[in-house]
């Protein structure tokens, strides 16, 4: 089962600093590092990483190649990226003494797909694939109803959360991948118990993975629930926490693990991200995930 990201590019600018800045205030950072990131292409590499077959598609300036070469690394197919006369989109990102981030998104070339370039890459996939969405990019909507036409399964990650969404046909997505912030943004609802009833009333077709941050997460579905507590490690950046566990959840419903297995692998993928700097470079590939795993059992 092959998996097609259309999703973003960024160039992660990531300050460390003492705490979140203030309005007005004005503070020193430690350090600043530049990674590769956005959302799209850290659940690109997620997913390879966890070994899928996956393509992505998306747009990136002159000043964006990086991405290129790293598609190559991870073995991210990349033939779906194209290079457009308009600024790689980015990130400003403050990171704070306990692992804490504050994220300005820059959209850029994120922002350039054309409806043209959706059909063509659309038409290379069908009812076997899965496709992978975020609202780090433009045509959210036409991407939903054309790859729903195709009869493609869809996973949509609704991140960020804004009005934009209002406009995409949520009844059509299979499965959302969310964390209690957008959970709650979707339902009305603060409690995660709350939220999850108020998910399957809205999608009861849908399958829903809810992350609670340093809780664990849940999956559910008009059939079960399963909780999957979090590893305890020590945070040194949160950043693709988030992602780490959307690829490795997918990978492992490409592959047809049970959900149960999917959703450890999950949580220690996600574990050893975090300890690490950086978004790409901080998710760990499966061999290590699964060796951290059966050391777990002994």
């Amino acid at each position: 089962m092959r998996i097609l990201n259309i999703g973003s590019l960024n160039l992660d600018y990531v300050y460390s600093v003492d705490h979140i800045i203030k309005p007005g205030e004005t503070e020193s950072s430690d350090s600043r590092n530049i990674f590769l990131g956005g959302k799209g292409m850290n659940q690109s590499c997620s997913l390879a990483k966890a070994g899928a077959e996956v393509y992505h598609a998306g747009m990136i300036g002159r000043d964006g190649t990086a991405f290129l070469d790293a598609c190559r690394e991870f073995g991210v197919r990349s033939e779906f990226i194209r290079v457009v006369d308009v600024p790689t989109g980015h990130t400003v990102i403050q990171v704070d003494k306990n692992a804490q981030n504050s994220i300005l998104l820059f959209g850029g070339a994120n922002q350039a797909l054309t409806e043209t370039f959706v059909e063509e890459v659309l038409s290379y996939f069908g009812p076997e694939d899965i496709l992978l969405l975020q609202n780090e990019i433009n045509l959210l909507p036409c991407i939903v109803d054309r790859a729903y036409a195709r009869g493609m399964r869809i996973a949509l990650n609704p991140s960020p959360f804004n009005s934009r969404l209002e406009e995409v046909d949520l009844r059509k997505i299979s499965v959302f991948l969310l964390n209690e912030v957008e959970g709650s943004q979707i339902t009305g609802e603060k409690e995660e118990r709350n939220i999850l009833v108020g998910l399957k009333e809205k999608f009861p077709e849908a399958s829903f993975l809810l992350t609670l941050g340093v809780k664990g997460a849940i999956y559910a579905d008009r059939d079960q629930e399963i909780f999957q507590p979090a590893f305890p490690v020590k945070a040194v950046d949160t950043t693709a926490a988030g992602d780490t566990f959307t690829g490795y959840f997918l990978a492992g419903v490409s592959e047809g693990v049970p959900v149960k297995e999917i959703l450890r692998r999950c949580a220690m993928a996600s574990a050893i991200t975090v300890s690490r700097k950086g978004a790409v470079p901080s998710i760990p590939y499966r061999e290590e995930v699964l060796s951290r795993l059966e050391r777990e059992l002994h």
